[in-house]
């Protein structure tokens, strides 16, 4: 098996453990497993040729992850910056590699189909917050607030790479809703984690794979005025 391939086996692995932990209550196999998931996809991710901006974001994701074994609202916050500050890598990945970059006009259907999308993510941040707000603790309610807009837009923009890629964004955004709810103390599925869990490590899984491909498909940037062509990273 070549390393790259190893390294997904070995993510999926350590994603099975983690998800099997988290069923049968076991906070220390959690604790074991979760550290471990997005290092081994950012090294799958790199022996793949993963722009640089793709590995920012899953380690990232890392930092954030670790940072959330902690229940302190300290470590809170700053797991939510190291996602946002994720989100945007991918926000610039999505730019780069997506299909507008390549195709900017587009057709009038397309066009029309990226409004209808945008206006049923912006219903969605919108009634998520307003169900969230009550709940929230003051402190914790204008972070959310701008990391939700964040997150949304992330999840809309990464329909521009198709659907795994889309499908990625939009469990993200599940995830850290159902993690949302939680802390505005609204009623959850049995078991919260187990599914914060499952959703969100399907969604790295799937915004990698949709960026792989949409590096190996995307075609040589246009050349500029000055002859030379955009960085690519």
């Amino acid at each position: 098996m070549r390393p790259a391939r190893v390294l997904l086996v070995a993510f999926a692995l350590a994603a099975v453990v983690d998800l099997i932990a988290l069923a049968v209550g076991s906070d220390t196999g959690h604790a074991l497993a979760k550290p471990l998931l997005m290092p081994l996809l950012a090294a799958h991710a790199h022996l793949r040729g993963a722009p640089r901006l793709l590995f920012m974001a899953l380690l990232l994701g890392w930092i954030g992850d670790v940072l959330l074994l902690s229940d302190a609202d300290p470590a809170f916050l700053a797991g939510m910056a190291s996602f946002a500050a994720g989100h945007l890598c991918y926000l610039a990945l999505f730019r780069r590699y997506g299909n507008e970059y390549r195709s900017p006009n587009g057709t009038p259907r397309a066009r029309g189909a990226r409004i209808r999308l945008a206006g049923a993510y912006s219903l969605a941040l919108a009634g998520a917050l307003a169900a969230l707000w009550p709940g929230l603790p003051a402190e914790l309610r204008v972070p959310v607030a701008g990391y939700s807009l964040l997150l949304t837009a992330m999840a809309y923009r990464a329909t521009a790479l198709g659907l795994l890629a889309g499908t990625g964004g939009a469990l993200f955004l599940l995830s850290d809703t159902l993690i949302a709810t939680g802390v505005a103390d609204l009623p959850q599925l049995p078991r919260p984690d187990f599914w914060i869990m499952l959703t969100y490590v399907a969604a790295q899984w799937l915004l990698t794979t949709g960026v792989l491909a949409a590096v190996r498909t995307a075609t040589p940037p246009p050349v500029t005025s000055s002859g030379s062509a955009p960085a690519a990273r």
